[in-house]
């Protein structure tokens, strides 16, 4: 989700997950429009954001009245209201919207979102149960999926490149992951080269395909 400085974002719903990306927005120096039918929602972001507007988004001529048309990017956080999102979604293509980010919770619920024009639909809850799993093994300390397939981890460096430098490791040849960064003890973290010797109580940023990243930190 690209920030342009210059351009406002519409935020629909306000719940934990909608508030934590409006939020996040206006800190990086967005204007945020936020929207929500609970006027709690609503009092609790009106000094935390650009604007917030109790009103009901699913509502076309509602949109109107707010100058939605005149936003490029909108997302809609409604995960529990599966008709209010898809009416959204809906509303906001239908007035030109051209990156309309939406919130699913199921995969049915996805699918009906892109065949309604969402240009992309997240599952939050699903990202932050895969990331929980993959941290449970407790030699991986962070972990970012970027598609079913490929991720970024920190973890502990495996025994068994220990004391040796990376060209010699060849941790891209045996282990199909490539190491990008170390961390060690009291120290930023450092860009890996080959010729950087791992020591044993190092954190090492590794890429990779996320089947080889889990064997990788399992040696």
């Amino acid at each position: 989700m690209s920030a342009d400085k210059r351009k406002p974002v519409l935020v629909v719903g306000l719940g934990r997950f909608g508030s934590a990306v409006a939020t996040t927005l206006e800190r990086m120096g967005h204007e945020v429009l936020g929207v929500d039918v609970d006027g709690d929602f609503v009092r609790e972001h009106k000094d935390a954001l650009t604007q917030v507007v109790e009103a009901d988004a699913t509502e076309i001529d509602t949109l109107k009245q707010l100058g939605v048309a005149d936003f490029d990017t909108a997302i809609v956080a409604i995960g529990t209201n599966v008709e209010a999102s898809l009416l959204v979604v809906l509303a906001l293509v239908d007035m030109g919207l051209n990156n309309v980010w939406a919130k699913a919770n199921t995969d049915r619920h996805g699918r009906l979102l892109e065949r309604t024009g969402a240009h992309h639909v997240v599952f939050p809850e699903r990202k932050m149960g895969e990331r929980v799993a993959h941290l449970v093994n407790e030699r991986l300390l962070d972990f970012i999926a970027f598609d079913a397939e490929f991720a970024i981890a920190r973890l502990k460096a495996p025994e068994t490149v220990v004391g040796l430098p990376l060209m010699m490791s060849e941790c891209r040849k045996k282990f199909d992951v490539t190491v990008v960064g170390v961390k060690r003890a009291g120290e930023d973290f450092i860009h890996a080269v080959p010729d950087t010797i791992i020591f044993p109580d190092d954190e090492l940023v590794v890429s990779g395909r996320i089947r080889d990243i889990e064997k990788f930190a399992a040696i």
